[in-house]
């Protein structure tokens, strides 16, 4: 399964009723989706993002393997490029057979997400994109002088 990229905001409606399509004749139990959508805070007209495609790929396809060990699935669809407040950057969801199993690995999922997927966040401020250090995360390993 691969990550789903988008350019500019997500139509949530529309990616929650592909995926909801897709496994119209699945088994599972439990479906528990999760939205992250840009807040006007710091005068900023929207977010923008860079994604390291291989690299956010691989960290996906590990998220994969471990819900699958537990009979899940995981699905991703993130935005590149800007993204107004007030729309969507980031869906996920987890189809499981058990409720438990599906709470626990959304949350697991978007934690992890946050701190370890590669991408970096510019605040867009007079249509100009700002580097928003306090917004992303640092990885390990990565920078000129890592």
């Amino acid at each position: 399964m691969i990550v789903e990229l988008y350019d500019g905001p997500l139509d949530v409606k529309e990616i929650f009723g592909k995926w909801l399509d897709e496994q119209a004749s699945s088994n599972y139990g439990a479906y528990i989706p999760f939205v992250g959508t840009i807040r006007a805070e710091d005068d900023i007209e929207a977010l923008s993002f860079d994604i390291y495609e291989p690299v956010l790929q691989k960290w996906f396809d590990e998220w994969q393997t471990k819900a699958e060990a537990l009979g899940a699935i995981v699905k991703m669809a993130h935005a590149k490029g800007d993204v107004p407040v007030h729309t969507s950057s980031y869906i996920s969801a987890v189809f499981s057979p058990k409720r438990r199993v599906a709470l626990e690995l959304i949350d697991e999922f978007v934690e992890d997400f946050k701190a370890n997927a590669p991408i970096w966040k510019y605040d867009v401020k007079n249509g100009e994109r700002i580097y928003a250090e306090e917004r992303s995360t640092p990885m390990d390993g990565s920078g000129l002088l890592a």
